[in-house]
């Protein structure tokens, strides 16, 4: 009995470090009351995780970070911050998330309490948006893609616009073709899930704004760093779904 119930606790444990959040139970009626976790975990520019949640989450509470980018994915945004603390903290600003600086972190942060309607806090949805059935909602402001069937955000995505001479065009569009293993004859560069939705403009996967991040641009399409999560959408996504392009 000893033994099980040890390893019980060791599989809480593990679940907590995953997910990035304890959650406490309550009555249907009332939200989820969850608790931000404290376990390291290591996380690493370029990860996507429920430990680089956490991270991000301590870094709002320590207010250096905006909550517009606790997206689970760190980019350059993240690792900003990571450095702005460690500097106000007299450590060496890296933006590496080493023990130390984590143990910092969750010091200066104590215990974090977070409830389910706060996950889309931040969000700023443009009412065109929605609609019944699917919708690319891109936000230019906020550098986000949400995903959304019946008015409701699915997922979320990092989004990289154009350059000042090529810049990303704004207003409702509709996906009017798609193409998985897209090649630009014009820019001989791969595009792989575009979905066109303006002209020659369309959002898809970016392999430079994985590299880069934010240090780049694109010629007017939407870059999508997360190769994964966009042919998720690829896949689920129609050609007539509506897009709209707005500053929030």
């Amino acid at each position: 009995m000893r033994r099980r119930i040890i390893s019980i606790l060791v599989s809480v444990g593990v679940a907590i470090a995953l997910i990035g959040t304890v959650t406490v139970g309550t009555a249907p009626s009332a939200a989820a009351a969850t608790y931000v976790s404290k376990t390291y975990t290591a996380p690493k520019k370029g990860q996507s995780s429920g430990g680089v949640t956490a991270l991000q989450r301590r870094l709002v509470k320590a207010e250096v970070l905006s909550s517009a980018y606790v997206t689970g994915f760190f980019g350059d945004k993240t690792e900003a911050a990571v450095k702005k603390f460690q500097r106000r903290q007299g450590l060496s600003a890296s933006g590496r998330v080493n023990r130390t600086t984590w143990n910092r972190l969750v010091k200066k942060t104590g215990t974090i309490k977070i409830t389910s309607r706060a996950s889309s806090s931040g969000k700023k949805i443009d009412r065109r948006c929605k609609v019944s059935g699917r919708a690319l909602c891109i936000d230019k402001t906020r550098d986000k893609l949400y995903y959304m069937k019946n008015s409701k955000i699915i997922r979320t995505f990092d989004a990289r616009f154009g350059c000042s001479s090529t810049r990303t065009r704004e207003g409702r569009f509709t996906v009017n073709w798609k193409s998985r293993n897209h090649y630009s004859t014009i820019y001989h560069t791969p595009m792989p899930y575009a979905m066109f939705f303006s002209g020659g403009q369309a959002v898809h996967y970016s392999a430079d704004f994985a590299a880069r991040g934010y240090n780049g641009c694109s010629h007017g399409c939407v870059n999508i760093r997360n190769k994964s999560g966009i042919r998720w959408v690829f896949d689920r996504v129609r050609v007539g779904d509506r897009v709209v392009v707005y500053r929030s």
